[in-house]
């Protein structure tokens, strides 16, 4: 063998001897780790006992004393075996008490107990709490010594619109807003939308379904009914709607419309309509017309008319329809007003233009209307241009043909989130087309209603023009709810406003709620008021309230 490999074998006997080595150490380390006694601190060796002192000579021999056991938590050297010969230590030595364990650390460390009684002595220089557990309201520094500011005449003045409108305030916000809130708040936690909408759709698209409706208008008699939807109707797109409603027999009205969607924007329709109803309300032509001449008239309507309707640019649209109108009016009468056909042949009151027989009217119809702003949620800041014509002939009397048209223009601001200020100006004109032609009083202008000077029932006011100007705001209250605060200064009058007067004026006021959304079924609550002429004094004579659901087709 040569010394080479001698070498080699004692090189790797080293190197094994110091694998083992670190191997050895590194277990012990671990049980060290892994022994309870070694994560706590060694116990003070005991001190050493005093030697024994030398017995008497009369004195009998004594076994030598016992070793002290080890205490009971003192662990055996890594590595030995416990011996299973050796019985438990039970006379360990007992730990010493807790609070001369305290006494012991404090005097060992000094300034530890002086600084015990000094926080006891702060916390005992603390108050007591009051009684009722708060504490009194110091009063607010006054920073740059100048004192409270001064009233000023602004101050006191502001007290006045206060006032005046605390009604109001109290309506919005104890009739309208809270108890909407809690209603809104609880039907979200309780998901009573999604409840209803599962109830009353069906399919697996839920792309048909049938709703309950209902109206009251006070004024006018009450009614209940349906509205059924079915989407996609036998062709893709192909959109069908119905609404229904009754108050008895001699209270029905009807209305079907199947719509079919054109390009992108754009939509035509067919629409069906029909009225049976005695409670329309009539006071007389003109400006001066006074509260306490209603009277009430029925009337049967037969409508039928195709509609086309396009977006052209942001919030615009162009709307255009045809067709025929069929009408016819009788003594009917309800509610404790007096019948117009039983004034008129009682010689009390004319007969208002059209009423004595009726009319069938072909008519054709256009409105354009121009807005500068996007639909929500985007701003609402704008302007609003609308208008419409209206041209009808009475085929009953070739002589009797008319047209009818006006507009509005508006301007909006969004003062933050969609809560917008509107205010517009509104003129409405009806013109006979030939000579002697006949208007029929329901073709004339007529506000109130869902048209202008919404504080007044519908028919309230009639003539051939009409002047409007109304200020508006509008705010959101849920994702489907607007809130609506509006007033407005108008009147009707006679031909091409001929006899105008700012006396002749009347005002009205409504504050609401309403939906947003599909306009083919909407929901509303309204309370609105109206006065009479202000050469009468504009006294509030007229109130309305509104809560239901409406049809916008």
């Amino acid at each position: 063998m040569s010394l080479g490999y001698v070498a080699e074998a004692l090189v790797g006997m080293r190197l094994r001897f110091f694998r083992v080595l670190r191997g050895s150490a590194l277990v012990a380390a671990l049980t060290l780790c892994a022994s309870p006694a070694a994560a706590q601190p060694a116990p003070p060796e005991p001190p050493p006992a005093p030697a024994p002192a030398p017995p008497a000579a009369d004195a009998p021999a004594l076994d030598p004393p016992a070793a002290p056991a080890a205490p009971a938590d003192t662990a055996p050297p890594v590595g030995a075996r416990p011996d299973a010969d050796t019985p438990p230590a039970t006379d360990a030595p007992k730990p010493p008490d807790a609070k001369d364990s305290k006494d012991a650390k404090d005097s060992k460390t000094p300034g530890v107990a002086a600084g015990y009684e000094g926080r006891e002595g702060a916390l005992a220089t603390i108050p007591p709490p009051p009684p009722g557990g708060e504490s009194a309201k110091r009063a607010v520094p006054d920073y740059d010594g100048r004192g409270d500011e001064p009233t000023t005449a602004g101050d006191v003045a502001l007290w006045v619109p206060r006032i005046i409108f605390s009604p109001l305030y109290f309506v919005t916000e104890y009739v309208i807003r809270r108890p909407l809130g809690w209603l809104i708040t609880t039907a979200e936690q309780k998901q009573w939308p999604t409840a209803i909408a599962n109830f009353f759709t069906f399919g697996p698209d839920k792309k048909a379904g049938i709703v309950p409706t209902f109206f009251l208008d006070l004024g006018f008699r009450p009614s209940v009914g349906v509205y059924a939807f079915w989407d996609d109707l036998l062709a893709p797109k192909n959109h069908l709607r119905l609404h229904f409603s009754t108050f008895g027999p001699d209270w029905i009205q009807g209305a079907v419309a199947d719509k079919q969607p054109i390009g992108k924007d754009g939509f035509f329709d067919l629409r069906l309509e029909g009225v049976h109803r005695p409670d329309f309300i009539f006071h007389g032509l003109g400006p001066r017309s006074l509260n306490a001449d209603r009277t009430r008239f029925g009337e049967n309507k037969l409508q039928a008319r195709p509609v086309f309707e396009t977006m052209w640019w942001r919030g615009s649209r162009v709307t255009i329809e045809g067709g025929v109108r069929y009408v016819d009016f009788n003594s009917d009468a309800c509610c404790g007003s007096p019948s117009l056909g039983n004034q008129i042949d009682a010689g009390l009151v004319p007969a208002p233009p059209g009423f004595l027989d009726g009319y069938t009217a072909v008519f054709e119809r256009a409105e354009f209307t121009v807005d500068t702003r996007d639909p929500r949620p985007q701003n609402q800041t704008g302007m609003r241009l609308e208008l419409e014509v209206e041209e009808g002939s009475n085929v009953r009397r070739a002589s009797d043909n008319w047209i009818r048209y006006g507009g509005s223009v508006g301007g909006f601001l969004d003062l933050h989130n969609n809560r917008t200020v509107s205010l517009s100006a509104t003129t409405l004109f009806v013109e006979p087309l030939s000579q002697g032609a006949t208007i029929p009083f329901t073709e004339q202008v007529v506000l109130g209603g869902s048209g202008p000077m919404r504080g007044f029932l519908y028919g309230r006011l009639v003539d051939r023009s009409a002047a409007i100007a109304t200020l508006k705001y509008r705010w959101p209250i849920w994702v489907f709810l607007d809130g609506t605060i509006q007033g407005a200064v108008g009147n009707v009058f006679g031909p091409q406003l001929q006899d105008f007067d700012t006396k002749l004026l009347r005002v009205t006021a409504n504050i609401g709620v309403e939906s947003v959304g599909a306009a083919d079924h909407t929901f509303e609550i309204l309370f609105g008021i109206g006065t009479e002429t202000i050469d009468h004094g504009a006294n509030v004579n007229s109130f309305r309230l509104a809560f239901g659901t409406h049809r916008g087709f």
